[in-house]
C-alpha cells in the first residue's frame, strides 16, 4: 500500500540577501559552496535543495547544530518564510500557489506551530491563551472555553485555567503553548525546539507527555531539535542537517547503525544502542542448507523481530549458538549470531565489519 503523504518538500532553497536570486542561479550553474556564496554575493544559504516527505501521523524530527538550517526549513511549511526556489505541498494543497487569503485560512485551520519561546499573552489567563486560535476563527465564548478546558485537561493543567503566565513554571507555560496548538485542531504540528529551554527533568517529562498525546491525536508533526537523544526518543524518522543541507534521513536505528558520513557518525557516537537497535536490523538470512535450517528451527531460542539489543544479549548469555528471529505471527524470518550483537554494540554494521 502506498504511503499517505501529508507533507511534501521538493527541492526547497532559501538564500538570504539582496542578491539571493543571482546567487541561486550561480549555485546551480557553478556548484558554489556556502562560503563562496557569502564571499561573492554577500548572501547566506539557509536551506539548500531540501527534499523529503512526511507520512500522515508521522513524527518527523529535523536535527542539526545551530546554524544548520533546521528552523529555517520548518518555517517554509506554512510559508512564514518564502523559499528562493522549490515546491511545498500539504496533502493535495500547493502551498506555494496560495494567495494571502488562502494562506491565512491554511494557517488558521491546518497548521499550528509551537516555538521554543512560550509566547503567552501575560494579560490573559491560561484558558484565554489556549482559546486564542478559536477566537481568531470567531467561535463563541462558550465554545472557546469548552474546547480550551478539554485540551487543558489533556496537558494535565486542570485547576490552572484562571492563572496567568507569571504564576506558572516554564514547563507549565510550555504545556499551555502546546495546548493552544492542539486547540486549533490542525492537520499539521510544527514544533521548533519546544522543550530546549527547559530543565532536563521537566524536558523529559514533556517529551513523555507529548509522545503519549501523539499516540492519541495522531497528528502529523515536524519536530525541530538540536538534541539527538530527543530526536531518537520522539521521532519515527530523523533528518540530519548540516550547512543547510539534509545529509541523511532514516529511522533512528538506521542512522545509528549506518551513518551516512563522518559528520553523522560523530553525532551518533555516544548514543546507547541497547534499547534502540532491534533484531530485525541485525538478522541475517536463514541457512539455505535444509539440514542446518531444520536444526536451527528445532533448537535455537526464538526472539521477536522488534526485541531490542539489550534483550537479545540477555537471551544470548543463556544460550549458545544463533538466535532465531520470528515475525509477529511466529514465522521464522532470519537469525542473529553472537558476533552480530558485538558489532551492534560497537556501532559497526556487518558489511563494514567484514570489510575491516
Amino acid at each position: 500500500m502506498a504511503p499517505d503523504i501529508a507533507i511534501s518538500i521538493d527541492g526547497v532553497w532559501k538564500i538570504f540577501g539582496s542578491r539571493a536570486q543571482e546567487a541561486f542561479e550561480a549555485i546551480r550553474r557553478e556548484g558554489l559552496s556556502k562560503k563562496a556564496v557569502a564571499e561573492r554575493f554577500g548572501c547566506v544559504v539557509g536551506v539548500a535543495d531540501a527534499s523529503f516527505e512526511v507520512e500522515r501521523g508521522e513524527i518527523f524530527c529535523v536535527m542539526g547544530l545551530s546554524g544548520s538550517g533546521k528552523s529555517t526549513l520548518v518555517r517554509h511549511v506554512n510559508r512564514l518564510l518564502e523559499p528562493t526556489a522549490g515546491r511545498i505541498k500539504v496533502g493535495d494543497a500547493d502551498v506555494m500557489a496560495m494567495d494571502e487569503a488562502a494562506l491565512r485560512e491554511f494557517r488558521n485551520h491546518q497548521v499550528a506551530m509551537v516555538f521554543q519561546s512560550f509566547g503567552l499573552l501575560p494579560h490573559r489567563t491560561v484558558r484565554d491563551n489556549v482559546a486564542i486560535p478559536l477566537e481568531i476563527r470567531g467561535a463563541s465564548k462558550a465554545e472557546r472555553w469548552r474546547e480550551a478546558d478539554r485540551v487543558i485537561a489533556m496537558v494535565e493543567l486542570t485547576g490552572w485555567e484562571d492563572r496567568y503566565a507569571h504564576e506558572l513554571s516554564g514547563g507549565m507555560q510550555q504545556r499551555v503553548g502546546l495546548a493552544r496548538a492542539i486547540a486549533a485542531n490542525p492537520l499539521i504540528l510544527l514544533m521548533d525546539e519546544p522543550f530546549s529551554a527547559l530543565d532536563p527533568l521537566i524536558r523529559r517529562q514533556l517529551q513523555d507527555q507529548f509522545m503519549a498525546l501523539s499516540k492519541v491525536m495522531k497528528k502529523t508533526t515536524i519536530f525541530i531539535t538540536h538534541d539527538l537523544d530527543e530526536a531518537i526518543r520522539i521521532g519515527h524518522r530523523i533528518a540530519i542537517m548540516k550547512d543547510g543541507r539534509i545529509v541523511q534521513i532514516g529511522r533512528p536505528e538506521q542512522i545509528v547503525l549506518n551513518p551516512a558520513d563522518e559528520y553523522v557518525a560523530e553525532f551518533v557516537a555516544g548514543i546507547s544502542r541497547l534499547k534502540l537497535v532491534r533484531a530485525a536490523s541485525l538478522m541475517r538470512p536463514l541457512p539455505s542448507n535444509a539440514e542446518s535450517a531444520a536444526a536451527l528451527l528445532a533448537h535455537a531460542p526464538r526472539v521477536m523481530a522488534e526485541q531490542d539489543l539489550s534483550t537479545l544479549i540477555d537471551v544470548s548469555i543463556e544460550h549458545d549458538g544463533p538466535l532465531l528471529v520470528t515475525s509477529a505471527d511466529g514465522t521464522p524470518s532470519g537469525l542473529v549470531e553472537r558476533v552480530d550483537l558485538l558489532r551492534a554494540l560497537q556501532g559497526r554494521p556487518r558489511a563494514e565489519a567484514a570489510a575491516a
